[in-house]
């Protein structure tokens, strides 16, 4: 899937919409059916204006190791918001593609691979309870499954980067369940996940 995502000579769209099709069906469909069947609106699981500023700085804050990571480890080479495989391509598309592409992508790798991780772990701490603030068994789950679903390796960057990664995203999910607030996830995914 890799090779055909990146072939360059295949245009732009059916390798996005293939790209989207399994990050969606990772990240978003499950959620999004749930959340209809069950009638259950988003703002239940913390989207909503309250805290707002609050979920963003703290969720920030909790990111801030993973970003030292990166450019302790020297692999910074520019600050590009939403970029995925293909995002080059798909700025350098005519305008009207690129504008429905980069939407897409906003949609998709942004939004709702973060708000993903918040329903996620709220659905798992309302079965599995912790009265320990800093317990959270929804939140060590996500960061679990979002360390084995990226690439990894055992040498001495790999280490760090495993355990930033693991403070990054436990600690998004504590900040949401303590403000209430879901879009410091989102924003994580959108201007700092796939930016760096």
């Amino acid at each position: 899937m890799k090779s055909y995502v990146t072939n360059g000579s295949i245009p732009v769209i059916p390798r996005l919409l293939l790209n989207a099709g399994i990050q969606f069906g990772v990240a978003g469909l499950g959620i999004t059916i749930v959340c209809i069947l069950r009638k259950e609106p988003f703002t239940q699981f913390g989207l909503i204006k309250r805290n707002l500023g609050k979920a963003i700085v703290q969720t920030i804050l909790c990111f801030l190791p993973l970003i030292g990571y990166v450019f302790a480890s020297g692999q910074f080479e520019g600050y590009s918001p939403f970029s995925i495989l293909i995002t080059k391509d798909v700025l350098e598309s005519n305008v009207p593609v690129s504008i429905f592409d980069m939407a897409l992508i906003v949609v998709v790798w942004g939004f709702f691979e973060g708000f993903n991780y918040a329903v996620v772990s709220e659905k798992i701490n309302k079965r599995y309870f912790s009265k320990n603030v800093w317990l959270d068994y929804g939140a060590l789950t996500c960061a679990i499954i979002c360390i084995l679903l990226h690439p990894f390796n055992t040498s001495f960057w790999g280490i760090v980067e495993i355990i930033t990664t693991f403070i990054a995203i436990y600690g998004m999910l504590i900040v949401k369940k303590r403000t209430g607030n879901a879009w410091g996830c989102v924003f994580a995914f959108c201007f700092i996940w796939n930016a760096f």
